[in-house]
């Protein structure tokens, strides 16, 4: 059963000419920032539902560079979550998308390939990157818009997680989006756009940098140049770049292997907590 509108997409649409010449004009890359997304009592009850940080649905991306837990199964949800991504996945708010980055045909992915629901906890982070270029599945589509929307019931700048936009050549963060709740950033990926929260959190434990990211795509013609997740280092990063070198081609490597032979991140993750059960029996 859906839920009531949560989505206030009047208001958005009424602002479209404005937003529109916003994001055209955001730098590094397209973007724009929206505010108050959710009414109040309907931001209220999703913030309310999401699941717990110690909720057995989260799996893991636990590497070099990133530690964060994600979610990317609708039907375990809850209604209000699942509501809220059947309404930003709907005709009207695509529609919306369309006419705000000027992307004519996007299409929405409930499949989730790297979407869904997102946390990261205390000590984690997500180094500066682009976002893989096409689908999983998919094979003939292209990633063409992100949105973020964060669904913290409480953040304070000084826990970090402030999502930083880079230019190209890694000079510096040329913006910089502070994951306040009932807040929904849009952007262009490609090539060229660049972000992260690198720095670890310091927010108290039991507490999570909470978000809903959903991702649409165009159908190509043909099959479009496939990307994995390119990780940058930051100039402070220092020597540290090596590591982050490293893992990113790990991810490379691991992005091949799963396309060509249809392994899920479920089976990996399987198969790791099998690896480290029989480590931790040998140790003993």
């Amino acid at each position: 059963m859906t839920l009531p509108s949560l989505v206030d997409l009047r208001d958005l649409e009424d602002r479209l000419a404005e937003l529109r010449a916003t994001y055209a004009a955001a730098h590094p890359f397209p973007h724009v920032v929206l505010d108050d997304v959710l009414g109040e009592a309907a931001f209220a009850r999703v913030a309310a539902d999401f699941p717990d940080v110690d909720d057995p649905t989260w799996q893991g991306y636990l590497h070099v560079n990133e530690t964060k837990y994600g979610n990317t199964k609708p039907e375990t949800w809850p209604e209000s979550l699942r509501s809220l991504a059947e309404q930003l996945t709907a005709p009207r708010f695509v529609h919306f998308l369309e006419e705000l980055t000027g992307i004519p045909d996007l299409l929405p992915d409930w499949s989730m390939d790297g979407g869904g629901l997102h946390q990261t906890m205390r000590g984690g982070h997500l180094n500066v990157h682009t976002d893989f270029t096409t689908h999983h599945v998919n094979e003939t589509w292209r990633r063409r818009v992100n949105i973020l929307l964060y669904l913290n019931s409480e953040w304070r700048p000084e826990w970090g997680g402030q999502l930083e936009l880079w230019d190209v050549d890694m000079t510096a963060a040329q913006a910089v989006v502070e994951p306040a709740g009932n807040r929904m950033l849009v952007f262009t990926t490609d090539a060229r756009s660049y972000h992260g929260h690198p720095d670890p959190l310091t927010c108290p434990p039991g507490v999570a940098r909470r978000s809903l990211a959903l991702y649409y795509f165009t159908e190509e013609d043909e099959r479009p140049e496939r990307r994995p997740t390119h990780y940058r280092a930051r100039p402070e990063d220092g020597a540290r770049r090596w590591l982050i070198w490293a893992d990113r081609t790990a991810v490379d490597l691991y992005d091949r292997f799963k396309r060509r032979y249809g392994i899920t991140d479920d089976k990996t993750t399987a198969l790791l907590n099998k690896v480290n059960r029989l480590r931790r029996r040998r140790s003993r």
